[in-house]
C-alpha cells in the first residue's frame, strides 16, 4: 500500500465538498478519480498531496514513499533553460557524477603512491560511490532526459531554450515531463492530458503504462482512462465507490448495480405494502388480531433500502437547423496559410470537400495551423494562398475553444440574450436551464465562470444559431464525462454538416465517419473514425516497409548480374524472408489481442468474485448459481485463451 485516505471530508463554511471520501493505492496499481466538474476531485488531490488542509479523516502514507503531485494547468515557471531544469531533477547523481571525476584524478596522482592506506581508502571510497551511481540510473540520465523531452513534443527545442520563453501549454507539459523523470513512488496527476496532441497522448500512456510506481490519475479523457487505468473511484454527491477495472467497465458496473438496487428496493416495496395491507384489513378483527400485530413488528423491525439515487442532473439540448444545405456544402482547393510574406507557410496545398450530412474530424500535432484554418473557413482570417467557397443555403456555427466570443463583462442571460434579442426570456432561461444554468446562476458574470460553464454558455448560443454546418474546435475542452456523452449524443442526432477539431480519441471514434490529417504538405483522407485511420496508417507503413525492403533487394540483385543462379537464390530468399517477417507480424498481433482479452478476463473474473462473497449474493441461492455459472464460463474461456496464448508464444 502506498497510500490510504478514510473517511475525508471537507467544507466551505456550510457547503459540503467531500464527505467521507475514501481510497487505497496499492504498487503499481492505476487509478482514475471521476466525477463531474465540481465534485472534489481537484480538491482531494490537493488533499493528498498535503497542499490543502482536511476537516477530519485520515491519511495514511509510508515514511519511504515519495509522492510527485501535479495540478491542472500548472505550468512550469523557472528563469532556467529546458535542460538546465531537467537537470536539476538529478542533482545529486550530477554531483556524485562530480565526486567521482575528482577521485579518478587523486586515484591517477603518483604522490599517492607512498600512502597505501589513503590509496585504498580511496579505492573503497570510489568502488563504493560508483555502484550507487550506477544503481541510481547515473548512466541512463541523459538517455532518460532525452527520451521523455521527445515523447513529451521538445525533441526539436534546443536544450538551451529558456523556459520563459515557452507558452502556457508548453511549459505544462514541460512540467509534466519534470515530474515523470523524478519517478516518484506515487504519481498524482490532475487532468495531465490539457495540451497534448494526439501523439504525445498516446507516447505517454505508453509510457504511463510501463511506469514502475502507482498512479493516481483525474482525467476526463475516457480513452486514456480505458488504455491506463484498472481502478476507477468515483466522486458523486460527495461520496466515494470504487470499480474495479477501466472507465468502460466502470460504466457498466455502475448501470448493472444501479438496476440490481432498483429491484431489490421495488421487492421490497412491494413485501411492506403487502405487510400494510394485511395489517389494516386484519387488526381490528378478533380472529387475526395476532397475526396482523405480528405483521406489523416485522414492518417496524425490517431494515429498510432506500430508493437508490438516479443520474445527477446533466445538460439536455439538440442542435436542430432551420433549414436544409444544398448537396455540395464546402470546396477547399490549394489552401496554404504563413504569417507574414517571407516566412514560410505553415501548411501549403490543403484540400478537401464536405457534401450535406457528412461528419469530418481534422486532426494533426499542436502547432501545425488546424483552429488556423477553421478560421479560414469561417472568414476570420484570410488564405494566404487557395480558395475557399461555400454551397448554396449554408448556415455556419463556430465553436471557438478560446471562447473568446464571449463578453466577460455579460451575465449568462445577457450572453444570449445580446445574441438572440427577439427571443423570449421565458425562453432564454428555459434554453440555460437546459445546460444546468437554473435560478441565480443565469445573473453570473462570464468573467466568473469555470471553463466547463464557459463551455456550456457557448454551446446554448450554438444550438440557438440552427445552423446547417457546425464547426467545433476542441468541442469537449472543459467538458466532464457526462457533458461529453450528452454533446455526443446531440451531434449524432444532428441532421446537417460537420467539421471538428479533437484530441478526444473516444469522440473521434463516436463521432468521425471521415478523418483529415493536416500536415505541412496539405491533407490526407481516411475514412472511418479514429481507430480506423490508425490501421490505415499501420498497414501503409508496412507497406512502405516492404517497398523500401523490395527496393534493396532489387538494388541487390541489380549489383550481381553475372551470376543468375545466385540472383534467383537471392529473389527466393528474399520472398521467403519477407513471408517470414510477415508471419511474425500476424503472430505478434495476436498474442497482443489476446494479452488484452486475458487482461479483461482476468479483471471480470476478480470483479465476479468480490461480488460472490458480498451477503445479498451468498445468501441468495439462485444469484449465487447464476454467478457460479458466469464464473465458470470465463474460467473456462480464459483457460482457452492462454492455450492459444502458449501456442503462438512457442512458436
Amino acid at each position: 500500500m502506498l497510500l490510504q485516505a478514510t473517511g475525508i471530508t471537507k467544507s466551505y463554511g456550510i457547503t459540503n465538498v467531500l464527505d467521507g471520501i475514501s481510497l487505497q493505492v496499492n504498487e503499481k496499481e492505476r487509478v482514475g478519480l471521476v466525477g463531474v466538474n465540481g465534485a472534489g476531485k481537484s480538491t482531494f488531490l490537493q488533499i493528498l498531496a498535503g497542499e490543502m488542509s482536511y476537516d477530519s479523516g485520515q491519511i495514511h502514507k509510508s515514511k519511504e514513499t515519495t509522492v510527485g503531485y501535479l495540478a491542472q494547468n500548472s505550468g512550469l515557471q523557472s528563469d532556467k533553460s529546458i535542460m538546465e531544469e531537467m537537470l536539476a531533477v538529478f542533482a545529486p547523481l550530477i554531483e556524485a557524477e562530480a565526486e567521482l571525476r575528482q577521485l579518478e584524478e587523486s586515484i591517477s596522482d603518483p604522490r599517492l603512491a607512498d600512502d597505501a592506506k589513503r590509496y585504498e581508502e580511496l579505492l573503497e571510497r570510489y568502488a563504493k560511490r560508483s555502484d550507487w551511481f550506477k544503481d541510481h540510473g547515473g548512466y541512463e540520465m541523459q538517455t532518460r532526459i532525452r527520451s521523455v523531452l521527445h515523447g513529451m513534443g521538445f525533441g526539436d527545442f534546443p536544450p538551451d531554450t529558456p523556459i520563459a520563453t515557452l507558452s502556457g501549454g508548453q511549459k505544462t507539459r514541460l512540467a509534466l515531463a519534470r515530474i515523470l523523470l523524478q519517478a516518484p513512488d506515487l504519481l498524482m496527476l490532475d487532468e495531465p492530458t490539457n495540451h497534448l496532441d494526439i501523439e504525445t497522448l498516446t507516447w505517454l500512456e505508453d509510457y504511463l503504462r510501463s511506469y514502475p510506481g502507482g498512479i493516481l490519475v483525474v482525467s476526463h479523457d475516457r480513452y486514456f482512462l480505458d488504455r491506463l487505468v484498472t481502478t476507477i473511484v468515483e466522486i458523486e454527491r460527495h461520496q466515494s465507490r470504487r470499480y474495479t477495472g477501466n472507465y468502460s467497465r466502470y460504466m457498466e458496473l455502475k448501470a448493472a448495480e444501479y438496476e440490481t438496487r432498483m429491484k431489490q428496493y421495488e421487492k421490497q416495496q412491494d413485501e411492506i405494502a403487502r405487510l400494510e395491507d394485511f395489517v389494516q384489513r386484519n387488526i381490528v378483527r378478533a380472529s387475526t388480531t395476532k397475526r396482523a400485530q405480528s405483521r406489523r413488528k416485522a414492518l417496524e423491525k425490517m431494515d429498510r433500502i432506500e430508493k437508490p439515487l438516479g443520474e445527477l442532473k446533466k445538460a439536455s439540448f439538440s442542435f436542430e437547423a432551420d433549414f436544409m444545405s444544398g448537396k455540395e456544402v464546402l470546396q477547399l482547393r490549394d489552401v496554404a496559410v504563413s504569417f507574414s510574406e517571407d516566412a514560410e507557410p505553415l501548411f501549403r496545398n490543403a484540400s478537401f470537400e464536405l457534401r450535406r450530412g457528412d461528419t469530418a474530424a481534422l486532426i494533426g500535432p499542436n502547432g501545425i495551423g488546424k483552429s488556423t484554418l477553421l478560421q479560414c473557413l469561417t472568414g476570420s482570417r484570410q488564405p494566404s494562398a487557395g480558395t475557399v467557397n461555400w454551397g448554396t443555403k449554408v448556415k455556419i456555427a463556430y465553436y471557438d475553444q478560446e471562447q473568446t466570443a464571449l463578453n466577460p463583462s455579460n451575465t449568462v442571460l445577457e450572453e444570449l440574450w445580446s445574441e438572440y434579442p427577439m427571443l423570449e426570456e421565458a425562453r432564454i432561461r428555459t434554453v440555460l436551464g437546459n445546460f444546468l444554468f437554473s435560478g441565480e446562476d443565469v445573473l453570473k458574470k462570464i468573467s466568473a465562470l469555470s471553463g466547463g460553464e464557459k463551455a456550456r454558455v457557448s454551446l446554448s448560443k450554438l444550438m440557438l444559431r440552427g445552423a446547417n454546418m457546425l464547426i467545433l474546435d476542441e468541442p469537449t475542452n472543459h467538458l466532464d464525462l457526462v457533458s461529453r456523452e450528452v454533446l455526443e449524443a446531440a451531434l449524432i442526432d444532428f441532421d446537417g454538416t460537420l467539421l471538428f477539431i479533437s484530441h478526444d480519441r473516444y469522440f473521434l471514434n463516436k463521432m468521425a465517419e471521415r478523418v483529415l490529417e493536416l500536415h505541412p504538405g496539405g491533407i490526407d483522407p481516411y475514412l472511418g473514425n479514429y481507430d480506423d485511420y490508425i490501421e490505415k496508417k499501420r498497414e501503409l507503413a508496412a507497406i512502405a516497409l516492404e517497398e523500401a525492403e523490395q527496393a534493396a533487394a532489387k538494388r541487390a540483385r541489380s549489383l550481381d548480374t553475372d551470376n543468375l543462379a545466385a540472383d534467383k537464390g537471392t529473389a527466393n530468399s528474399y520472398e521467403a524472408d519477407k513471408q517470414q517477417k510477415r508471419e511474425e507480424r500476424t503472430r505478434q498481433r495476436k498474442i497482443t489481442e489476446l494479452e488484452d482479452q486475458i487482461s479483461r478476463l482476468e479483471a471480470e473474473i476478480a470483479e465476479l468474485e468480490q461480488e460472490m462473497a458480498k451477503p445479498e449474493i451468498f445468501q441468495d441461492y439462485v444469484a449465487l448459481q447464476a454467478h457460479e455459472t458466469s464464473l465458470g464460463d470465463k474460467k473456462g474461456r480464459l483457460a482457452e485463451l492462454f492455450d492459444e496464448w502458449e501456442i503462438l508464444a512457442a512458436q
